[in-house]
């Protein structure tokens, strides 16, 4: 499976992600990542059945503009219509204030704000087919709290720390395209934690509408 992954910003970088899916089996999935956002190219959204979005909507000193200009916005939002795949994982729901509107609809929530890193239990919900037989368990990590928009979206897990509990993902329906959204994910030691790279597996195999041998999604 192909799958576009767009990703580095001030405070997730790059290689957090490159490590991390470089667990996942290479005869499986072929990653292309894109770590400078002048790179992108809206166009090229077709070519892949699966859009990962790891980075957020953020400024810095190196980059003065946010990326997700009402253009590319509008490139996902026809994307995912006709049948493309999104996964947003951690920052790729950050930074999408009320003007990105039209992104935040697609996603069906955005990350709000986070307390200092610390114990996350994330418990699946078994009924879904991404969390299917996957146990709870607990890692460190920024706890981010989010504003859930949709409410007939499709809970996956949720995620309880000494803050609260929180919707840790979920998927949705878009046009003829899947969205689905995965929480968790600022540090290494998330993105190599055997239970959480099932469920992103299982995630991109859910939104790119195939199943993994053996498995129904």
């Amino acid at each position: 499976m192909k799958v576009w992954v767009i990703c580095e910003d001030r405070w997730h970088p790059a290689d957090t992600i490159r490590q991390g899916l470089a667990q996942l089996d290479e005869n499986e999935f072929q990653f292309t990542l894109t770590d400078r956002v002048e790179e992108f190219d809206p166009a090229r959204l077709g070519d892949y059945p699966v859009v990962l979005v790891c980075r957020s909507n953020s400024q810095s000193d190196e980059e003065k503009a946010y990326w997700m200009n009402e253009n590319v916005q509008q490139a996902f939002e026809h994307y995912v219509e006709r049948g493309g795949a999104l996964l947003a994982v951690h920052a790729g729901t950050a930074g999408y204030d009320k003007e990105e509107g039209l992104f935040r609809r697609l996603l069906g929530g955005v990350f709000t704000h986070h307390p200092e890193a610390c114990e996350v239990t994330i418990r699946p919900d078994k009924q879904h087919p991404i969390a299917a037989g996957i146990e709870e368990f607990a890692v460190h990590d920024e706890h981010y709290f989010m504003e859930w928009e949709d409410p007939v979206a499709d809970l996956i897990m949720t995620t309880v720390s000494k803050h609260g509990a929180q919707p840790g993902g979920w998927t949705r329906t878009y046009g003829r395209g899947r969205v689905a959204v995965l929480t968790p994910g600022h540090e290494l030691g998330v993105w190599t934690h055997p239970r959480y790279l099932r469920l992103l597996r299982s995630a991109l195999y859910w939104c790119a509408k195939q199943a993994p041998a053996g498995q129904s999604i």
